[in-house]
């Protein structure tokens, strides 16, 4: 005898559960993947005279140029517009400041860990805020306020109680923790600054999702290759590469899935919103964190965890409450920023 059909409920009960797994699978694995191979890059010698990879704008032409290819392609397979929608130096506005954003990220690897640099990462709350306020003239509540306080508190704690000092090959003193302190607050500002950005298009125009992706990075790619051109490092990079094959495949593999990572990112904001989007990227900065640790063997110590505890509780309390409160809209994401350009990730 046939078996009765399911009902319809349940039906669509597992397909959402399927394409939840499928969008969790998805971001997990490519931001991990990304993850590990940016700290390999930045911070494993390569070859038996044992260099090191320090060209980091290099890095971000190689993501940008792919991303901005594979996004041109979308577009042209779904027949979208194709013609800039806002004006073009307003793409550019949010391309130098991805661009500085992302090598800010490249560079403090040279001098703090992957976990410290991640953690750190949950601090732009409050330049997300701070931008929010002045471009978009946001308001945020009282709690807002509170849990961005606790954030900071649980990233300095973790910051500022290492279990060991680590070991960098870039390290020069007390000027590599300035050095390596700058970065970081340059990341978060640029950070801040181009989330907020990107919803101020997106909410000025109507834009859709790929269109900013193509001309952003598309921007990208020529300003990262002029200014590979004007620091004489383009050709010193490709000389890297060439004589380091594990380099160059390791350079493809993190262009690679920083792209497909955007469309994981996008299908998941579209299909289950942005405050699942924020719970699943904050579970990836913990899992990543642990990996780093068991990979690159960074030991973490008690006031560590406890800094952890801080900030993972309070991202995911947040989300929590906000789940409480009406729906989040599409443009709102991780840590209160927005969404849909992640080239930096």
């Amino acid at each position: 005898m046939a078996e009765p059909p399911l009902p319809l409920t349940l039906k669509l009960k597992e397909n959402k559960l399927f394409k939840m797994a499928f969008a969790i699978t998805g971001i997990m694995s490519t931001l991990l993947i990304y993850g590990v191979l940016q700290e390999k890059i930045m911070r494993v010698p390569y070859g038996p005279e044992k260099e090191y990879f320090k060209h980091s704008l290099f890095l971000v032409f190689c993501n940008r140029i792919t991303t901005s290819a594979v996004s041109a392609g979308v577009l042209l397979a779904s027949k979208k517009v194709l013609d800039p929608v806002a004006p073009i130096y307003k793409y550019c506005v949010v391309s130098v400041s991805n661009i500085l954003t992302t090598t800010c990220q490249y560079e403090a690897l040279k001098y703090v860990s992957f976990p410290v640099q991640t953690l750190a990462k949950c601090a732009k709350m409050i330049p997300v805020m701070i931008w929010g306020t002045v471009i978009m003239q946001k308001k945020y509540t009282g709690r807002d306020y509170l849990f961005a306080f606790l954030v900071t508190i649980g990233c300095s704690i973790f910051i500022l109680y290492p279990a060991a000092i680590d070991i960098s090959p870039y390290s020069r003193g007390s000027d590599s923790t300035v050095w390596s302190v700058s970065l970081m607050i340059g990341y978060l500002g640029f950070d801040g600054f181009t989330s907020t950005f990107q919803d101020k298009l997106f909410k000025g125009y109507d834009m859709e999702i790929h269109n900013q992706i193509f001309y952003t990075t598309l921007c990208s790619c020529m300003l990262s290759f002029t200014g590979l051109i004007l620091q004489g490092n383009l050709l010193m990079a490709i000389d890297f590469v060439y004589r380091h094959n594990d380099c160059f495949i390791d350079i493809a593999i993190l262009s690679t899935v920083a792209t497909i990572s955007q469309f994981f990112i996008s299908y998941t904001i579209r299909n289950f919103g942005a405050l699942a989007f924020a719970t699943i990227m904050t579970t990836r900065q913990l899992v990543s964190i642990l990996l780093s640790c068991l990979l690159f063997a960074h030991p973490l110590s008690l006031e560590q965890l406890i800094g952890a505890v801080i900030v993972f509780g309070s991202i995911y309390s947040k989300s929590f409450f906000r789940s409480k409160q009406k729906p989040p809209t599409p443009e709102q994401t991780e840590n209160g920023a927005s969404i849909p350009l992640r080239a930096n990730t």
